[in-house]
């Protein structure tokens, strides 16, 4: 087996996005003194700093026999043919092509992305869409899990 794990995280801009909103916060609160202004402004660089983490920390991985994509740990027996998407392909899979019913692990910040059919006649889910850094690998882990 042929173990793999990813973990997402967010843009270095996103982080200097985050400084600047922790910065707006005791700009704004700079009126009612140096207290307040302090307390905006580490109140503002929590919130922001814990909302790019929380959005930017998702974890890919293939173990025991399960696909860990989030919090949705999917068997393999319940998932069927493979597909590695390009940056054009991923795009259009995001946005024209999606299907509602579609679990998706969309990360846009990420250019390519993995496609897995849900085999599972039980499960209405069409397909699992995964962005990840690494698709080759991705998929080369799924298969020689289905092989093993």
């Amino acid at each position: 087996m042929q173990p793999y794990e990813e973990r997402l995280t967010a843009p270095r801009s996103w982080w200097v996005i985050a400084a600047l909103l922790g910065i707006s916060g005791g700009l704004i609160t700079l009126p009612l003194g140096p207290v307040p202004m302090l307390g905006g402004l580490v109140g503002a660089l929590v919130v922001a700093g814990v909302a790019v983490s929380s959005y930017g920390s998702a974890r890919i991985r293939v173990v025991a026999d399960s696909l860990v994509v989030g919090k949705a740990r999917i068997p393999v027996s319940a998932l069927g043919a493979v597909e590695v998407l390009n940056e054009e392909e991923a795009r259009a899979w995001r946005s024209y092509k999606a299907d509602p019913r579609a679990f998706m692990l969309l990360r846009s910040y990420i250019p390519t992305a993995l496609r897995v059919e849900v085999t599972d006649p039980a499960d209405p889910t069409p397909y699992v869409y995964v962005s990840t850094r690494n698709p080759e690998e991705l998929a080369a882990a799924l298969e020689s899990v289905r092989v093993a």
